[in-house]
């Protein structure tokens, strides 16, 4: 299982924000959107990401953080994935650098967006699709047993 899975699941819709907006538009769209957070984008490239947690922070010690662009928050270090990324390696690349939202780049074009919610759920239901077989065959073959 890879992250097109995931993508062709939910969607390759990812929330997008220019670094020359404003913190004020980009909460704007982390509220409307329902989302933790936006990649920064110039032309279809991810330039940047911006989460709520980068937002809380500077909040706590700039009272002044409203007259802020994306550009001064975001992180420029954009951990990316690709569509064909195995999920065990996202899973992995994701706890281990601590980041809760991963864009996708194809071609150095933004494509998508997966959450470490969507790799949990891609992989219990991987799982537990496993489990239903097993589950099914191993009763296909108890009541081969009885006959």
């Amino acid at each position: 299982m890879n992250i097109a899975n995931i993508l062709a699941r939910k969607g390759s819709m990812a929330v997008t924000v220019r670094p020359e907006q404003s913190i004020r538009e980009a909460l704007a769209l982390l509220e409307r959107h329902n989302i933790g957070a936006l990649v920064a984008v110039q032309g279809e490239s991810p330039v940047g990401i911006l989460s709520e947690r980068d937002i809380v922070r500077e909040a706590a010690r700039n009272e002044r953080f409203f007259a802020l662009t994306v550009a001064d928050l975001m992180t420029r270090d954009v951990i990316t994935g690709q569509p064909h990324d195995d999920l065990l390696t996202v899973a992995h690349t994701m706890t281990e650098r601590r980041i809760r939202h991963l864009p996708v780049v194809d071609k150095e074009r933004l494509v998508g967006m997966v959450s470490i919610g969507d790799v949990v759920k891609a992989q219990r239901d991987h799982y537990q699709g496993e489990v239903d077989t097993l589950q099914t065959q191993l009763l296909a073959g108890e009541s081969g047993l009885a006959h």
